[in-house]
């Protein structure tokens, strides 16, 4: 059993930067990586909308930064996935969080930063051009299709948003959707259909992406007619939706519907004493690296000011 002042679940732009502040207040945090060390930015190429890279960097280059500036001050960074955790309730005491089914720790004050994982077609040809043509993320990669065709996969808010985003960059952007309408909310339906450049297929469905180092086009099916068709594009995002990775958490902490941990206003402080959530894992509005990097501050400060209060 090792006992911390702060332990950090998760990695990524949030965690690591929870890391950074805590590690500089002296509070030696402990981080636990998880699965995918550097979260989902580790399967982006190119980085060109956060603050300090005037040229763009790598993901994977960009959490290495990340996490080798979190070490530069302290943190200790364990390989590893939580496995289950015991929160206590009550102001002050210690909560237990069990790594791999056998290493166990104790913590005055937890960071949750595990983040969320898109939601994918599950496709071979996704998996194969992802970073190479294939996103889940508009407002990340957008920019470097600008003037091509694209094409945006889903239904609901969250395609239409990346649509008429996409419609102002790109010269055209196909919407499949699988049934004969959306799920969007009826304004965004309207915005969607006056969008001249956005052409919305009903009732189609992703065969297969294609391309050689990057995508060129997209098999699409017609689930009605059971006619195929070759799409030109360059780029195929897809806007099915992101899952936050809480599983554990369940029952033990606060969470909406869709399984987004609920933080108090203007804090990042949840509804179990010493416990606080930052980045993807409580954001289902931005999802960006730069806007989970600034709750993963927020979440140190407000664990550095709970710790103070027992001293």
């Amino acid at each position: 059993m090792k006992k911390t002042a702060c332990l950090i679940i998760g990695s990524g732009p949030a965690g690591y930067t929870a890391a950074i502040y805590a590690s500089r207040a002296n509070l030696k945090p402990i981080m636990i990586e998880g699965l995918q060390p550097g979260g989902q930015l580790t399967t982006t190429t190119d980085v060109e909308n956060f603050p300090g890279y005037p040229n763009g960097i790598m993901g994977p280059e960009m959490m290495e930064d990340l996490k080798n500036q979190a070490k530069r001050f302290g943190t200790e960074i364990i390989s590893g996935f939580v496995t289950s955790v015991d929160f206590s309730k009550n102001k002050g005491e210690l909560h237990k969080i069990t790594v791999d089914e056998e290493k166990i720790f104790e913590s005055k004050t937890v960071i949750i930063s595990t983040g969320a994982s898109a939601k994918y077609l599950g496709l071979d040809s996704e998996k194969k051009f992802m970073g190479f043509g294939v996103s889940a993320c508009a407002v990340c990669d957008g920019f470097f299709y600008k003037g091509e065709d694209v094409v945006v996969v889903g239904g609901g808010d969250s395609a239409a948003e990346e649509s008429i985003y996409l419609s102002k960059l790109c010269n055209k952007v196909y919407l499949l959707v699988r049934k004969d309408s959306m799920r969007a909310s009826k304004i965004m339906q309207e915005r969607v259909l006056k969008t001249p450049n956005i052409e919305v297929l009903f009732n189609h469905e992703t065969i297969e992406i294609l391309g050689d180092q990057n995508v060129n086009k997209v098999n699409v099916f017609n689930n009605i007619t059971k006619e195929n068709k070759l799409l030109n594009a360059t780029g195929f995002f897809v806007a099915i939706g992101h899952k936050p990775n809480t599983d554990i958490f369940k029952g033990k902490i606060k969470m909406n519907s869709a399984g987004y941990i609920i933080t108090h206003a203007d804090s990042s402080l949840t509804d179990v004493n010493g416990v606080f959530a930052s980045g993807d894992v409580q954001d289902s509005v931005y999802r960006q690296a730069v806007t989970a990097a600034g709750s993963g501050c927020m979440a140190a400060l407000d664990a550095e000011r709970y710790l103070s209060e027992f001293e």
